[in-house]
């Protein structure tokens, strides 16, 4: 449901407030989410309403700057992971926190699990790559990565960031989408000729339309592992899972759940906690 517009016009701090009681109502009311409704009590509202998150503060992030590329970077696992502006460093730090928080093994939107991992020789496809934490992250096992971003600064960013591993690396400047057109790429068309065991996909609401883009890639694909968010609609979980599983994968969500607030307008509507990551296999 839309927000009324005398509502968008209430300072932030009184629709927080605002929102915070009605979570919590709708949570008291069902009965369930009793760790997630506690937390918020408490700790008012987050992403990931989870003592986990209390743990990253943006103001341990170390930011370096790099002269010459006129950038910002941090040190993750060892490699220099570069930010989209040579000057903003509180909003460097704030954003490079949230990306542990997110990759944290007890987040909702971290990709991987024990058991659903990258494997040595695995060819990804990273859609929506941004600054491209998870590719750098498994870099190592991963025998060729095609990055898919279209903003302009990313990508100036990414190619910084993996320079590298220019042998591996492929930026894709395009949106991808169900089909081909002038400003979308399927899948289906820029594999037509190419090998793939992995895709990561993250692109505000758009994971479907990259699924059912790569039907025929998802089809051939006797070893392939698939990662998607799924958050960012309301109904993207399940919509996403029946799809995954209709191709024959075998599918399973990722532990706890995410408050999305953000965003689109019919995020802040129940149930509120949503599921972040699916994980398909087959």
């Amino acid at each position: 449901m839309k927000q009324a517009l005398w509502y968008k016009l209430l300072p932030k701090a009184f629709r927080n407030y605002r929102l915070k009681n009605q979570i919590l109502a709708h949570l008291d009311k069902s009965n369930t989410f009793i760790e997630e409704a506690e937390f918020i009590l408490e700790n008012g509202l987050s992403v990931f309403p989870y003592e986990f998150s209390k743990k990253y503060k943006a103001e341990y992030i170390k930011i370096e700057k790099d002269p010459q590329k006129d950038l910002l970077y941090t040190i993750l696992d060892g490699k220099k992971l570069y930010y989209k502006n040579g000057n903003q460093v509180a909003k460097a730090k704030s954003y490079f926190n949230s990306l542990l928080l997110e990759q944290d093994p007890a987040s909702a939107h971290c990709y991987l699990s024990p058991d659903f991992k990258v494997t040595e020789g695995d060819i990804l496809c990273d859609i929506g790559a941004a600054e491209g934490n998870f590719s750098l992250l498994n870099i190592e096992k991963l025998k060729k990565i095609y990055l898919f971003e279209v903003e302009p600064d990313w990508i100036k960013a990414l190619e910084a960031t993996f320079e590298p591993y220019k042998d591996k690396v492929e930026i894709v400047k395009a949106y991808v989408g169900e089909t081909t057109t002038a400003t979308t790429l399927s899948l289906d068309h820029f594999l037509k000729e190419k090998e793939l065991t992995f895709i990561k996909a993250d692109v505000e609401g758009a994971e479907l339309a990259v699924l059912k883009g790569a039907q025929n890639v998802i089809s051939r694909s006797k070893n392939l592992k698939i990662a998607v968010t799924t958050y960012h609609n309301q109904n993207d979980p399940e919509v996403l899972e029946t799809y995954l599983q209709s191709q024959g994968l075998k599918t399973h969500f990722s532990d706890k759940h995410m408050l999305f607030t953000y965003g689109k307008e019919n995020i802040v509507e129940p149930p509120y906690l949503r599921k972040g990551i699916l994980r398909g296999e087959k």
